[in-house]
C-alpha cells in the first residue's frame, strides 16, 4: 500500500496540491487540484482573499479522498512576509494585507528613528526590502495601532493555515526569519528589537524548525474533508521548501529559485551579516536544518507575467520565451529597480526605463520579453560574481529550480551571461521541497543529502553550458 504525502503550495498567482509517494527510490507526483490567487482591493488595501484560499485548501483534500489517496500528514507552504493577526478569541483582525500594497511607504524612515539601518542588517542579516514584515507591522503601529492593541496572535500566511487546519498556532523559522526579526544567532525571534519598536511581545508566536508535526486535522477539517491526518510544517516559505529540491552535491553550488521571484545565492552554515554583505544587498533567510540561504531577492518573472497579462494575449509562457529568443534588442534594464514591483503597467515601465537610458525602446510582446530575458540574465551574472567575491568561493555551476527552470532561453542566457554551466530542474521544486521534509519526518527520506539525491533520481534535469 502507497504512503502519500500532501504538500500545498500557493504561490502569489496560483495554489497547487500535490500528492506524492516513493516508488523504487524515486518521488512520484501527481496534481491533485489547482486553483487561482492574486490580490484584490478590499477597503483601500491591496489583500489576499485567505477565506477563499483556505476554501480551495479543503476543497483539494477532499478530492484525495475522493480519489482513495489518503495523505498521512498534509504541509502549507506560500510567499514570505505577510501575515494575518488574531484575536483572543482566535478571529482575524482585518485583512491580510499583501506585500505589493503601499502601506509600508515610508516606514523605513520610522524604523531607522528607532534603529539605524546598518545596526538592523548586522543584527537580522536580512536585505532590505520595503515590504518586509518588520515595515508592515511599523505600517500598523502607524497607521492602523487599534489593529496592534487588539491582536494577541501573528501568524505568517502558511502559519494561518497550519493554525485553521490543527487548531495549533505556532510560527515556522524559515519563514519568520524573512521578515527580518529573527536572530540568526539565536535562531529564535529578537525580542530585544521588537521591543525598542514598540511591538507588542504577545503576538509571536514559538518558532518551530522544519518537519515538526503539529498536530492532527480538527474534528471540524476531519468531518469535512473525510479523513484525518497529521499536519506537518515543511520549509513553509516557498523558497525554503525550493532550496530543499536543489538536486546538488557539493558546498559550490549557486542555485536560482525561479518564480515570480528569482532567489539567487548558495548555503551558508553561518550567516554573514557584515557590512560588504549589506552593501551588496544579500540576505540570510533561515533555511532546514538551520542553514541559511545566502541570496539576492531578483525581480524575477514576475514582469514577464506582468507583461504577458497587458499584451501578451492568447501565447503561452513558452510562446512568449521563444518569440524573444528571435530578437536582437540590445536594451537592458535594472530588474531590482523599486520601479518595476508594482506598476500601473509593466510594459510601459519597461520601455520607459529604456527611453530614459538611451537605449532603444521595446516594441511588442517579444522585444519587451527580450529585455527582460536579457536583464536577468545580466543580474544573475553580477549577483554571482558578488557572491563570490563576498565568500571567497568560486561556483562552478548553477542549478535553476521553480517554474522558471522551464524558459529555455532564459536558461541559455544565464550560462552565456554567467560563464557556468546551467542545470535546469525541477520545475516544481517548491512543492517537492515541501513534500521532502515531511518524508523525512515520516522516515522515508534519511536527512537532507538523501533527500537530494531521491531528487536527482526523481526528475528530469537539463544542461546547458
Amino acid at each position: 500500500m502507497k504512503t502519500y504525502y500532501l504538500a500545498v503550495d500557493i504561490g502569489a498567482s496560483s495554489g497547487r496540491h500535490i500528492l506524492a509517494h516513493l516508488e523504487d527510490g524515486r518521488m512520484v507526483l501527481e496534481e491533485i487540484h489547482r486553483f487561482p490567487n492574486g490580490m484584490v482591493e478590499r477597503d483601500g488595501e491591496n489583500v489576499w482573499d485567505v477565506d477563499e484560499l483556505f476554501a480551495q485548501i479543503k476543497l483539494g483534500m477532499k478530492k484525495c479522498a475522493e480519489a482513495g489517496k489518503i495523505p498521512v500528514s498534509i504541509g502549507i507552504d506560500t510567499w514570505g512576509v505577510d501575515f494575518v493577526l488574531l484575536d483572543e478569541k482566535g478571529q482575524r483582525i482585518g485583512n491580510a494585507v499583501a506585500y505589493r500594497d503601499g502601506r509600508t511607504k515610508g516606514m523605513d524612515e520610522e524604523v531607522y528613528k528607532i534603529i539605524p539601518e546598518e545596526e538592523l542588517y548586522a543584527r537580522t542579516g536580512i536585505q532590505k526590502a520595503i515590504f518586509n514584515t518588520i515595515y508592515q507591522l511599523m505600517a500598523l503601529k502607524v497607521k492602523k495601532p487599534e489593529q496592534l492593541a487588539q491582536a494577541k496572535t501573528m501568524l505568517m500566511m502558511p502559519d494561518y493555515f497550519h493554525y485553521l487546519l490543527s487548531g495549533v498556532a505556532v510560527t515556522e523559522y524559515t519563514n519568520a526569519t524573512t521578515g527580518q526579526l529573527v536572530s540568526p544567532e539565536t535562531k529564535d525571534w529578537d525580542m530585544e528589537l521588537i521591543d525598542r519598536l514598540g511591538y507588542p511581545r504577545q503576538i509571536f508566536q514559538k518558532l518551530v524548525t522544519p518537519g515538526t508535526v503539529l498536530g492532527n486535522l480538527t474534528e471540524e477539517i476531519q468531518a469535512e474533508v473525510g479523513f484525518d491526518c497529521k499536519v506537518v510544517a515543511p520549509a513553509t516559505h516557498d523558497t525554503g521548501s525550493a532550496v530543499i529540491a536543489v538536486p546538488a552535491e557539493g558546498d559550490n553550488t549557486l542555485y536560482i529559485s525561479s518564480g515570480t521571484w528569482s532567489l539567487m545565492g548558495t548555503e551558508l552554515m553561518k550567516a554573514n551579516c557584515s557590512p560588504e554583505s549589506k552593501k551588496h544587498n544579500l540576505t540570510n533567510e533561515g533555511g532546514y536544518d538551520y542553514r541559511f540561504r545566502y541570496l539576492k531577492n531578483i525581480m524575477g518573472l514576475w514582469m514577464i507575467q506582468s507583461v504577458k497579462k497587458e499584451i501578451g494575449g492568447a501565447l503561452g509562457f513558452g510562446e512568449i520565451c521563444e518569440q524573444a529568443s528571435h530578437c536582437n534588442i540590445p536594451s537592458i534594464v535594472d530588474c531590482n529597480d523599486d520601479r518595476f514591483l508594482a506598476p500601473a503597467n509593466m510594459t510601459k515601465e519597461v520601455q520607459a526605463a529604456c527611453e530614459g537610458s538611451g537605449q532603444q525602446v521595446p516594441e511588442g510582446i517579444a522585444e519587451v520579453a527580450s529585455v527582460i530575458y536579457n536583464s536577468l540574465a545580466q543580474c544573475y551574472a553580477k549577483t554571482i560574481r558578488e557572491i563570490e567575491e563576498i565568500t571567497g568561493q568560486k561556483y562552478d555551476c548553477i542549478h535553476i529550480v521553480g517554474g522558471g527552470a522551464n524558459a529555455d532561453y532564459l536558461n541559455r542566457l544565464t550560462a552565456e551571461a554567467t560563464g557556468v554551466p546551467v542545470y535546469a530542474g525541477p520545475t516544481e521544486a517548491t512543492a517537492i521541497g515541501n513534500l521532502a521534509a515531511q518524508m523525512m519526518t515520516g522516515g522515508e527520506l534519511q536527512g537532507l543529502k538523501d533527500a537530494r539525491a531521491c531528487v536527482f533520481r526523481s526528475f528530469e534535469i537539463k544542461e546547458y553550458k
